[in-house]
């Protein structure tokens, strides 16, 4: 089980192909996990936030990278 990180000084990166967009995923290495959110919670108190081992992350990018179409629902 991963405990939720300390998130107050994360470093939240959302991806160059958002186009400035408010409907992206941002994500921050914090701790040694991957923390992911969606870029409208940005400073909302409550946000949920998605906290994943890096094991994991990379398998789900390259899981995306190799066109897995079943990854969302």
């Amino acid at each position: 089980m991963i405990n939720r990180p300390d998130l107050t000084r994360a470093v939240w990166t959302k991806s160059h192909r958002s186009n400035g967009s408010a409907n992206c995923l941002e994500v921050a290495f914090v701790d040694g996990v991957v923390a992911l959110r969606d870029s409208k919670d940005a400073g909302h108190p409550d946000a949920q936030i998605l906290v994943l081992s890096r094991d994991d992350y990379h398998a789900f990018v390259g899981g995306i990278q190799d066109g897995q179409s079943d990854l969302l629902p």
